[in-house]
């Protein structure tokens, strides 16, 4: 995951960051890695790729590894599109509203304004301010 607003890291990037580490790697061996060009990196190598990347090293030879935290990215990717950081994402879900929003996924627009007036009935009833409809519907 790169940051927001930019795309990708580039070679230099990467190796530049491995190397204030303390690691050994140059931007074109990352180029050849990347393109296919060499395809059996050392153990130090994947182990500086997978620190850089915030992976563990399994995660480029074990697939169910590389799934889980494929998997992962794209949630992260749709919280930060989303304008929330995983600790907001985090606090939502232990509080249940995840669910609910889960629950809520493929209601028609009826369907999610009836569930918006079901949810003002509990909060009047358990004496919570009602939120002003800020999405024009």
């Amino acid at each position: 995951m790169h940051p927001r607003d930019r795309g990708p890291y580039s070679n230099d990037e990467v190796a530049r960051a491995i190397r204030e580490r303390g690691g050994d790697i140059s931007k074109a061996y990352i180029a050849y890695l990347r393109n296919g060009k060499r395809s059996n990196p050392t153990m130090h190598h994947i182990e500086a790729l997978a620190a850089f990347f915030g992976v563990k090293p399994a995660y480029f030879f074990d697939d169910e590894v590389a799934e889980e935290v494929d998997s992962m990215l794209v949630r992260m990717v749709s919280l930060r599109n989303a304008g929330l950081r995983l600790e907001e994402w985090e606090a939502l879900r232990d509080s249940g509203v995840t669910r609910i929003a889960a629950r809520a996924n493929g209601l028609s627009p009826k369907g999610l304004l009836a569930a918006v007036e079901i949810l003002n009935q509990l909060r009047a009833l358990e004496g919570l301010p009602l939120e002003e409809n800020t999405d024009g519907g």
